[in-house]
């Protein structure tokens, strides 16, 4: 079943760093009658994720980086830990993690597992992103990581239960990390 709707007015108020819309639009209920919304629409572009883990070791590469709109929004130092991510620009998804796999782990990905894909905040946001799983081994280290030039990017190797744990404790509060290791939990990726 598609949407019956009809979009009475799309007005662009922002593109700076992303693009922001407002969108006035009609849509047809199941009853036939419609209503109008009017809906502000984030636009930040899809990206890829990727839980980089090692059998052997019982452990898994996460990231902990400054994030802005957690700092506004009661997180106290702004820190997240999360997993590897990254948008796709004009990437594939495939392409785009394993760029960003080095750039802020310093590990070099083999092969990856494509899980699935999702809408992570669709009320607001237009973002869809790509989830991935690949084992990562020391000697796949290519460099330090840490991001780019512009990012700050601490690499954490943890072993998978204190990872489970830090869910639990509140330290990961990082949604697609959360997605990732209960998965890899699930589906016994790691012991």
């Amino acid at each position: 079943m598609s949407a019956n709707i009809e979009i009475i007015k799309n007005e662009l108020l922002s593109d700076n760093w992303f693009m922001l819309r407002n969108y006035t639009y009609d849509i047809a209920k199941k009853d036939g009658t419609k209503v109008r919304h009017k809906r502000e629409v984030y636009d930040r572009g899809n990206g890829a994720t990727i839980l980089l883990y090692n059998r052997k070791k019982q452990t898994v590469l996460l990231v902990k980086q400054f994030r802005i709109p957690s700092y506004v929004n009661g997180n106290a130092n702004g820190m997240l830990i999360e997993t590897c991510a990254g948008l796709l620009d004009n990437d594939s998804p495939e392409d785009c993690i394993r760029k960003e796999a080095i750039e802020e782990t310093g590990y070099q990905v083999g092969e990856v597992e494509k899980l699935f894909e999702l809408f992570m905040s669709p009320g607001g946001v237009t973002e869809v992103i790509h989830f991935f799983a690949a084992e990562y081994h020391d000697e796949s280290r290519a460099n330090n990581g840490g991001g780019v030039e512009d990012e700050d990017i601490e690499v954490l190797e943890v072993p998978f239960k204190q990872a489970l744990a830090m869910i639990k404790n509140g330290e990961i509060k990082d949604g697609k990390a959360v997605i990732l290791l209960q998965y890899a939990q699930l589906n016994g990726l790691l012991g």
